[in-house]
């Protein structure tokens, strides 16, 4: 019994080895174009893992692409000027922000119509993010350097929070705790979801101008992504210390986290997505500089597929609009 045991060890061992090895040598390669109609500007993508649904900020409204078929399958209208999506699957709701009209428009997710509007005591909402562990929606806004909390059940805004700063995105653990960037400050406000007060900022530097962030929960690290000196940071929320910075394309936008193969993604606008693996809390590896496209600088995972999804136009390089009939989104595959 001793000898199967031992076997058993150290067949999964070699298992273990086997499977870094052939994560060390992952590629991505684009797969295919997804295109859709409509001029307007673009902001954050979001997976719905559940329904397998990828949400397409665009403009005034939202596209809303089976993952399954990578085909279209129907629009959210209605919006002013949107910018994030939130799900949440108990209420069968999701929740875009509307940065123009400071509002939170509220959708059915099997009918994808706009059921009502959330006039917001902040200005420019941007991110928005579900937060389990209180069953509440917050969203961040941009120019009133500030917090709403929504209530899911009454869809009404039941508080602010001050961040002192302007927000770029957030992320929740879960487990009572939201993290946000605030591009302004170079850091982090931590925010407790039973009070909705801020408990701690946490510095970033030598990060300047944070955008993008997301959590590798169980080892409670952060990966924040930076404009100013072209970095990913990675941060320990235990300690709130910058554990390392690795450098990145310019122009990043998003960040995302890939949890069973421990990979981050960071996608730049000058046309890159800088792929880095997770050997260990504070060790990675530069894997891939992908080349995608100009502009390009938000993405999404699929966390069954692994493939990443990154929306983008062509534009006029003098009247820096977007061109007509150009606006899709680029599809990334594992090649390895």
């Amino acid at each position: 019994m001793k000898h199967v045991k031992y076997i058993i060890i150290l067949f999964g061992s070699l298992l273990i080895n086997f499977n870094k090895l052939d994560a060390q040598k992952i590629q991505y390669s684009f797969e295919k174009t997804i295109s859709l109609q409509g001029d307007d500007g673009y902001d954050y993508l979001f997976i719905d893992q559940e329904k397998r649904n990828l949400y397409v900020s665009h403009g005034t409204s939202v596209h809303v692409i089976s993952l399954d078929s990578e085909k279209l399958i129907g629009t959210i209208k209605g919006t002013k000027g949107n910018h994030g999506i939130a799900i949440v699957q108990k209420s069968n709701l999701g929740f875009i922000s509307d940065g123009k009209s400071n509002e939170v428009s509220v959708f059915d997710l099997t009918t994808l119509e706009v059921k009502t509007t959330i006039k917001l005591n902040g200005e420019k909402p941007d991110a928005i993010i579900y937060d389990v562990f209180s069953n509440k929606v917050l969203a961040f806004n941009g120019s009133s350097n500030n917090a709403s909390v929504i209530d899911i059940n009454t869809l009404k805004e039941i508080a602010t929070i001050d961040l002192g700063g302007a927000p770029e995105f957030a992320v929740s653990d879960g487990l009572g705790k939201v993290y946000c960037n605030l591009e302004d400050k170079n850091s982090i406000k931590v925010i407790d979801t039973k009070s909705f007060k801020i408990v701690n900022t946490i510095p970033l530097a030598p990060c300047g101008a944070p955008t993008g962030l997301t959590m590798d929960i169980p080892n409670q690290l952060l990966f924040t992504v930076c404009r100013e000196n072209k970095g990913m940071s990675v941060v320990d929320v235990r300690s709130g210390k910058v554990l390392n910075t690795f450098p990145i394309g310019s122009g990043v936008d998003a960040v995302a986290y890939d949890i069973k193969l421990k990979i981050i993604f960071c996608s730049n606008g000058d046309g890159t997505t800088s792929i880095y693996m997770q050997n260990g809390p504070n060790n990675y590896t530069l894997i891939q500089t992908l080349a995608t496209q100009v502009r390009a600088k938000t993405l999404a995972l699929d966390q069954k597929t692994h493939k990443i999804y990154l929306s983008v136009a062509d534009f006029d390089p003098i009247t820096k609009k977007a061109l007509p009939d150009t606006f899709r989104v680029l599809v990334y595959k594992m090649s390895n």
